[in-house]
C-alpha cells in the first residue's frame, strides 16, 4: 500500500515464557528434578507472530501491553532483537507483565501455568492508529484473552483499517464456550483471513466437522477461514474454494508457538497475493518448523529456508471445491 512502512502490524499478549525441556515426567511432591537448560522467550501470539514474521523478511510492529517490571525490560530487549519495532508497547503502571511456565512432557501434551497480568488491560486506546494506518495488514491474536478489547471496540478497529484498504487478520484464543457466534457476528465481516483451530471454533460454532465450522464463519461474513488441526493439518475455505491439507513430518521437539507461526505464514501468502493451496503449503511449513526447537520462535524457518523446505517437501493437499 502507498505511504505504508510496514507490512503488518501484530496486536495482542506478550507473554513473559518460562519453558522447561521435555521432561521424562512430571517431579514427585518436594523432589527436585534437574535439567540442563531452562528457556526464558517472550510468547503470546502478537509477539511469536510478530517475531516469526521479520524471519521471513517482514517489516512488523508490535503492540501490546507490559507491566512496570524486569519482565517489561526483557520482553522489550526480546522483541527488539528480534527485529520488531516496540513502539507500540504500553506499560501498565500497576499490573506486571504476564507470565507462563511451560511443562513440556516426552509422550504428553503440555502443562501451562498462566498469569495473564497486564494482557487484561490492553484496549483499544493502546492501540496507535497512525501505526495501523501505516501498515499493509492489521493482525490481531488471542481475541477473547484480552477483556479490555470487546467486540465493538475490535469492530471499530477493523472498520478503520477496512477504510484505508488495509487487510485484517483474525486469531482467537480462550474462547469462551457459552457465547458461541456472538462475540464474532459484527466482527467477521470486516475479517479477511479468520485463523482459529479446530477446538476453539467448535466452541464458537457448536459444529464438530471443520468444514461446516468454516461454513458457519464464512456465511457470517469472513473472507478466508483456515482452520487448523494440529497433526491432522487444516481446512482452508472461502466463497468459492474449500481444500484439506495434510501436515509435515517433523521431528517434533516443541510444538509450542506452532499455531502462531502458521498465522505468519498466512500473512505472507496475503502480502504477496498467492493462492489459497500456495498460502495453505507455506504456512504448513512454518508451523511445522516452529515445533523443532524448544520455544515459540527458535525453530522458525527464514524465507530460503522454507523455500528449501518446500522444493524437498510437499504437502498433500485435497481440493474439495
Amino acid at each position: 500500500m502507498p505511504g505504508s512502512i510496514y507490512d503488518a502490524l501484530c496486536v495482542g499478549i506478550l507473554v513473559a515464557d518460562m519453558f522447561a525441556p521435555p521432561l521424562p515426567r512430571l517431579p514427585y511432591a518436594g523432589e527436585l528434578l534437574r535439567v540442563d537448560d531452562m528457556l526464558l522467550s517472550t510468547g503470546g501470539c502478537a509477539a511469536n507472530t510478530g517475531a516469526d514474521l521479520v524471519r521471513l523478511g517482514a517489516r512488523v510492529a508490535v503492540v501490546g501491553k507490559v507491566g512496570n517490571d524486569i519482565f517489561a525490560d526483557f520482553v522489550s530487549r526480546d522483541l527488539r532483537a528480534k527485529g520488531l519495532d516496540i513502539s507500540g508497547l504500553c506499560i501498565s503502571p500497576t499490573t506486571p507483565t504476564s507470565r507462563t511456565i511451560i511443562l513440556p512432557v516426552v509422550g504428553e501434551d503440555r502443562r501451562y501455568i498462566h498469569m495473564i497480568g497486564a494482557n487484561a488491560e490492553l484496549t483499544p486506546a493502546d492501540v496507535d492508529l497512525d501505526l495501523v494506518a501505516r501498515s499493509n495488514i492489521l493482525y490481531v491474536g488471542g481475541y477473547q484473552l484480552f477483556p479490555g478489547f470487546d467486540q465493538a471496540s475490535l469492530t471499530r478497529l477493523f472498520q478503520f483499517a477496512r477504510q484505508r484498504d488495509i487487510k485484517t487478520v483474525l486469531d482467537v484464543a480462550g474462547v469462551h464456550p457459552n457465547e458461541g457466534m456472538k462475540p464474532f457476528e459484527q466482527v467477521l465481516p470486516l475479517t479477511d483471513v479468520f485463523l482459529p483451530n479446530d477446538d476453539e471454533a467448535a466452541l464458537i460454532t457448536g459444529e464438530s466437522d471443520p468444514f461446516y465450522q468454516a461454513a458457519r464463519f464464512i456465511e457470517c461474513g469472513a473472507g478466508t477461514v483456515v482452520i487448523t488441526l494440529g497433526a491432522e493439518g487444516a481446512v482452508a475455505c472461502t466463497r468459492e474454494r474449500a481444500l484439506r491439507a495434510g501436515a509435515f513430518k517433523v521431528n517434533v521437539v516443541d510444538p509450542s508457538g506452532a499455531g502462531d507461526a502458521f498465522d505468519a505464514g498466512c500473512i505472507i501468502g496475503l502480502l504477496e497475493g498467492w493462492d489459497l493451496e500456495r498460502t495453505v503449503e507455506f504456512a504448513s511449513a512454518i508451523g511445522a518448523s516452529a515445533c523443532t526447537r524448544l520455544g515459540t520462535t527458535a525453530g522458525v524457518f527464514t524465507r530460503p529456508e522454507a523455500l528449501d523446505f518446500l522444493a524437498h517437501n510437499r504437502l498433500p493437499i485435497e481440493r474439495m471445491t
